[in-house]
């Protein structure tokens, strides 16, 4: 329990250490006790995980900012019992304003959830492999911030892409570049992300590839990496990314999808659409890049059945033409809330000049 507990505060120090302490279900400038006597705390939020770090029977003096973007300082350390009744106190500068939050304990809440069908469309242009590449960050954030206890054994080998220059941000963004947190030598393989993708070849029959492949663990670079980025969107090679495509599927369809159970629904707000991408937590490689977010008003189930039934009804038309047809659902979180609504989208397959491209039809309440 102990272990539990210290690495709890790890967690802790670690978003103080990146300048995060974002509290939900609280209001600006709150102060005080909540009438659960618990502070939930972001830790880790994306289309894989939502999970929050608990502050069991809190009290907070001084008054929490929301939304605070500028000056952060936060620490953490034992309380003196024979000054208050608190184990622990939490002191927050935010700027010239300083809240402090004494508690007893702290505890992981965590909810894991399929992201096989979940992505964004953010940027223009292969639209399938900036998917493949968002999926392949959140689930290596949600490895490297949860640890092995929320992944299996095929997700943390899958995670590894993320050291696969061909198909990270390096060459296929799923963000606008001006969105993306710079991670250290992303032009530089691992010798296991190229062993994992020299197994989707040979298991796809890719022999073409296959070759590349151990040019590539001896040659890399940019130069090299933009050449099998390329070679990727290739109709040729297209088995390939289909087989990652339905690993990545396979491997969290274990995990419940996201349900909505409040009748309120989310008004829309045109200004909140241009901030999309900066409330949602668009790359999703490291804690500091979660972005201030708030209490679910809701999405009503009905809602988003009815959206989800239109974009299955039109899949189901365009199959029966024999178009080759993949269904991606984009969706808020469920215990807080970004600028992302609801919606549906359809990728539909095409070949151009020997590409593979996808045209994109969208499906919105």
């Amino acid at each position: 329990m102990e272990d539990i507990m210290e690495d709890n505060f790890e967690k802790l120090n670690l978003l103080l250490e990146q300048e995060q302490c974002e509290f939900v279900d609280i209001p600006d400038g709150f102060t005080g006790q909540t009438e659960s006597g618990e502070l939930r705390l972001i830790y880790l939020m994306n289309d894989a995980v939502e999970s929050f770090l608990i502050l069991k029977n809190a009290r907070m003096t001084g008054n929490y900012v929301r939304d605070y973007e500028g000056e952060f300082e936060g620490s953490i350390e034992k309380a003196d019992r024979d000054l208050c009744e608190a184990e622990y106190i939490l002191v927050v500068h935010q700027g010239q304003n300083v809240f402090t939050v004494f508690f007893e304990d702290i505890l992981l809440e965590t909810q894991l959830y399929n992201y096989g069908e979940l992505g964004h469309f953010w940027v223009k242009g292969y639209e399938y492999l900036r998917q493949l590449e968002y999926r392949i960050a959140i689930l290596h954030t949600k490895c490297e911030y949860l640890g092995a206890d929320a992944a299996s054994e095929e997700e943390r080998k899958l995670a590894e892409l993320v050291h696969f220059p061909p198909l990270n941000y390096a060459c296929y963004p799923a963000v606008p570049a001006k969105y993306i947190v710079p991670m250290v030598d992303v032009w530089e393989p691992t010798g296991q992300a190229i062993s994992i993708m020299e197994e989707l070849a040979s298991e796809a029959g890719d022999h073409s590839l296959l070759r590349w492949l151990a040019f590539y663990r001896k040659h890399h670079g940019k130069r090299m990496s933009r050449l099998l980025a390329w070679m990727l969107h290739h109709v040729r090679h297209g088995v390939v990314v289909d087989l990652l495509m339905e690993k990545l599927m396979r491997a969290s369809e274990s995990y419940p999808v996201r349900s909505y159970k409040t009748e309120k629904l989310k008004s829309e707000n045109p200004a909140s659409k241009n901030e999309e991408i900066e409330k949602r937590e668009v790359c999703d490689t490291k804690a500091s890049e979660q972005r201030t977010v708030s209490v679910v008003e809701g999405i009503s189930q009905q809602l988003y059945e009815k959206i989800l039934m239109q974009a299955v009804q039109r899949k189901m038309e365009l199959e029966a033409q024999g178009k080759q047809v993949t269904l991606v659902r984009e969706e808020p979180f469920t215990t807080a809330q970004d600028s992302v609504e609801y919606n549906v989208y359809l990728m539909i397959w095409k070949k151009k000049r020997g590409n593979r491209i996808v045209e994109v039809e969208r499906f919105s309440g």
